[in-house]
């Protein structure tokens, strides 16, 4: 079989050094990802005090013991609106993912109330937003634990509109037959009333939850009604009156229980496409070399063959054209059992190399394969030669096929993303089924170098034409500027705040992740639902 032989060194200078380095940007976004964790548990006295559990307790109770759980987006909002990327580390306010709940898998969305009372922020919202698409695309249930103050009134809005194509999302699962769990641990009010009204079950903590579209204060402010939270929206009045919801829990763990109950009571799982099917050997070379083989530093190459063989099975990896557009490397190979096509970069992206790449996707197409795109590249090539053979109209068929690819599409930022080898490569705007980061993954429309120079240039020329001379001093400032807000703006911490992408991952679990995210397609793809035209009406 065609397994890669690594050439690495894991001895050298250069090794040791990149291995420091990428430590020490994975140790940064992981320290950003604690302190959501201590910005939660922070209130732990007050939770106990009302004898709740804290949100991350909720999620951790919900999922199989051991089982295998991808948090999403945990940095969205990074450094906006009232998360300053210091002190306050938010995290949306929300936490979302993927685990197996009572053997079903389930896209799980939980309040995080011990942050600004769960309140939804623009980014939280947007995160939102994604998990609900991600579960609609693969047929993923979806749990929600709800204690919200609804949305934040500093930013409304930015919230408003989103928030209506929140509750379009839920009706437009139910009626793909995908059900959708609800948990109310404490208040959703106004707006966010809908969100147990959309779902399909809901299970409302007795003495905490209450759900109600008029507060009291503002009830009796707009009509001089007066009535009490439990009277008005209550757990006890909701499941006995008005049926609002079906289930009544004694507390946060009961709630749990039931929600775990009701999925093992769906045949969900009694559909094809649980398994692979197909044995696999680990690769042959271990995964901790990752952070020491690549470098942080986009300029440096390396061949993207090596982290292959770090990911693949067995290191098993048939060449597609090794010959012809070499800088792109295409070929098929598998994870932990999961046959994909795989495309990389080792450099821009020429004619040859987009030709390559188009007829690769087309035969994945073709055959139903899945592909996982491995994004490094400073884009499609320039210059006289390449644009005389015709750059422009190949990269456009790499494009198109890119866009309409119907299999499986999972892209990994790993290193450069810029200009249009971002969409060549299946950047987030071509609709990957998921896109990964690494913490050194950088993404902007062009480098900062080469940004900084067009702007001298086109300075100089512009100065030039009314005969004058730009002063060295003002060029080197504004090339200062230019390089410093590229470098911001390229940063994965800013392209993960905005949902750029699905999260940063550390490289080492790259594997574990595909893995992952290839088995929610694959099941996406082979299960069986029920659909209806207007999804489920609650009673």
């Amino acid at each position: 079989m065609p397994s890669i032989e690594s050439g690495i060194d894991r001895q050298s200078e250069a090794f040791q050094a990149q291995r420091q380095q990428m430590l020490a940007l994975i140790d940064n976004f992981r320290g950003l990802e604690g302190r959501v964790r201590d910005t939660s548990n922070a209130l732990e006295s007050r939770f106990r005090e009302r004898r709740q559990l804290l949100p991350r307790e909720r999620v951790s109770l919900l999922l199989d013991r051991g089982s295998p759980w991808l948090e999403l987006s945990t940095l969205a909002g990074l450094r906006m609106h009232d998360d300053d990327g210091e002190k306050n580390v938010l995290g949306g306010a929300l936490i979302t993912g993927i685990g197996i709940v009572s053997g079903v898998r389930c896209m799980v969305i939980a309040s995080d109330s011990a942050i600004k009372g769960g309140t939804i922020t623009p980014m939280g919202m947007r995160k939102s937003l994604r998990a609900e698409a991600i579960a609609l695309e693969n047929r993923l249930p979806v749990v929600r634990l709800v204690e919200s103050g609804g949305a934040n009134l500093m930013h409304v809005g930015e919230v408003f509109i989103e928030g209506g194509r929140g509750f379009a999302n839920q009706a437009r699962l139910s009626a793909a037959g995908i059900p959708q769990v609800t948990v109310m641990h404490g208040h959703s009010t106004a707006g966010g009333a809908y969100l147990p009204g959309m779902s399909d079950y809901v299970i409302m903590v007795r003495g905490r939850a209450k759900a109600f579209l008029a507060g009291p204060p503002l009830l009796k402010a707009a009509t001089g009604e007066i009535a009490g939270d439990e009277e008005l929206g209550g757990a006890e009045m909701h499941t006995r009156v008005s049926g609002v919801a079906e289930y009544l829990a004694e507390d946060d763990a009961d709630g749990i229980r039931i929600a775990r109950d009701l999925l093992a009571r769906m045949p969900w799982n009694d559909k094809p496409g649980q398994g692979t099917g197909r044995a696999c050997k680990p690769p042959r070379y271990p995964a901790e070399d990752i952070v020491g083989l690549v470098p942080p530093d986009y300029r440096q190459p390396y061949d993207v063959r090596e982290l292959l063989a770090r990911l693949i099975d067995d290191s098993d990896f048939l060449d597609f054209k090794p010959e012809f557009g070499a800088a792109t490397v295409c070929g098929h190979g598998a994870i932990e059992g999961q046959p994909c096509g795989f495309i990389g970069n080792n450099g821009p992206i020429d004619p040859q190399g987009a030709n390559k790449a188009t007829q690769f996707m087309q035969l994945c197409e073709q055959s139903g394969t899945p592909l996982v795109y491995l994004q490094n590249t400073t884009g499609f090539m320039v210059g006289k030669e390449v644009e005389q053979v015709g750059m422009i109209k190949h990269g456009s068929k790499m494009i198109q096929a890119v866009t309409n690819c119907k299999v499986p599409r999972i892209t990994l930022m790993i290193g450069a993303s810029f200009g249009a080898g971002n969409y060549g490569m299946c950047g987030r705007a071509y609709d990957p089924q998921f896109v990964f980061a690494w913490p050194n993954a950088r993404v902007a429309v062009m480098g900062g170098e080469q940004a900084a120079m067009v702007m001298r240039i086109v300075t100089e020329e512009k100065m030039a034409r009314a005969g004058k001379a730009p002063p060295e001093a003002m060029l080197e400032s504004m090339r200062a500027e230019i390089l410093k807000r590229f470098d911001m703006e390229s940063h994965s911490l800013f392209a993960t705040a905005r949902l750029w992408d699905d999260g940063i991952i550390d490289p080492r679990d790259t594997r574990a992740v595909l893995a992952l995210a290839l088995a929610v397609c694959r099941e996406g793809r082979v299960r069986g639902v029920r659909p209806n035209s207007f999804g489920v009406a609650r009673m």
